[in-house]
């Protein structure tokens, strides 16, 4: 496999992955907290909701370095 292929489906496995991961997490904030006036409490992550963060920040990371090896790399 060359490396424009690897770094191209790198890119759209990531992507999809990065989405998915953003819809799963919680919502953090209630349509109160728009207009100014949130009533929620500030809760540390834990459990499975800290580990879908980490892997959203890991696979945005991985995109966004596979974005820059596609600017660099010349694809066939």
């Amino acid at each position: 496999m060359q490396l424009g292929t690897f770094l191209q489906t790198t890119t759209l496995i990531s992507a999809v992955l990065t989405i998915l991961l953003i819809l799963l997490q919680q919502r953090g904030a209630s349509l109160g907290a728009g207009f100014g006036s949130s009533g929620e409490l500030y809760t540390t992550r834990r459990g499975l909701e800290k580990s879908l963060f980490v892997a959203t920040i890991v696979f945005a990371v991985i995109f966004v370095a596979s974005i820059f090896g596609l600017l660099l790399v010349p694809v066939e």
